[in-house]
């Protein structure tokens, strides 16, 4: 008997597999692109810390929250801790400004569907704010930055956490109170809050390490790394024909 799947999740399955073959081809490409200080230690970066928060965002708010929060976050924070990485001063505040705010638009994106159009775009802006404010006393993703093999966190880095945490729930319960009331508003709030400072902190302890093999990997290993990722883009790419193959209808 003929089964079905929805044809949306094989474009998206496809979409995915591109994707991939791509990136693998980037990290074959090392050399061309510049070696260790070229734009694949960003792109090492993006995809990494991407990954961290994306996972950690998803686990507690949603797979689409996790998408377009977790991409959003690991983006920005990826140029700001490359531009660290290589020794130079932190941005403008004007260029932080924007960073906020892309990641302000992804957690909105996140929330759309929880708590529809005005109450995501209430806490996006909120969170811009508060977080263009953190830019201006000196909290940003490289403060205390450090590459090494070993885990850390500063006692200023934990408090930032604290204090994100903080700030998102505040932040929820204000939307819920004055845009769009929330069921269960206050455990909302609290998850809200939580799951991005629990996911904060894990990214910054384990920060160093990623610095240190974001600018560390050898290049056979990334080589490797990059056949890896396209024979998983492949197999991907290949599930719209397996489907045909062994009759499972599109829906």
């Amino acid at each position: 008997m003929p089964h079905h799947i929805d044809h949306h999740t094989v474009a998206a399955i496809s979409i995915i597999g591109t994707s991939f073959d791509v990136l693998g081809s980037l990290y074959l490409a090392y050399d061309l692109l510049g070696g260790q200080h070229g734009p694949l230690r960003i792109l090492t970066r993006a995809v990494t810390y991407s990954l961290v928060f994306g996972v950690g965002y998803a686990v507690g708010l949603g797979w689409l929250f996790g998408v377009a929060a977790g991409i959003a976050t690991g983006v920005t924070m990826s140029i700001e801790l490359n531009r660290a990485a290589r020794g130079l001063d932190h941005y403008r505040l004007a260029w932080e400004a924007l960073f906020s705010a892309i990641r302000g638009a992804g957690f909105a994106a996140g929330l759309y569907r929880i708590g529809g159009l005005r109450f995501a775009l209430a806490f996006a802006i909120l969170i811009t704010v508060g977080q263009v404010f953190a830019y201006s006393r000196g909290m940003r993703p490289a403060l205390d930055y450090s590459a090494d093999r070993r885990p850390r966190i500063t006692r200023r880095q934990l408090w930032g956490s604290v204090r994100r945490t903080l700030g998102y729930t505040v932040s929820a319960l204000l939307c819920s109170a004055f845009i769009r009331h929330i069921d269960h508003a206050w455990l909302f709030a609290i998850r809200v809050g939580l799951v991005p400072g629990l996911v904060t902190t894990i990214g910054i302890l384990i920060n160093p390490l990623i610095e240190f093999y974001a600018d560390n990997l050898p290049e056979r290993r990334l080589g490797v790394i990059g056949i890896a990722i396209i024979l998983l883009g492949f197999g991907l790419q290949s599930v719209q024909y397996w489907l045909s193959l062994l009759d499972i209808h599109l829906t």
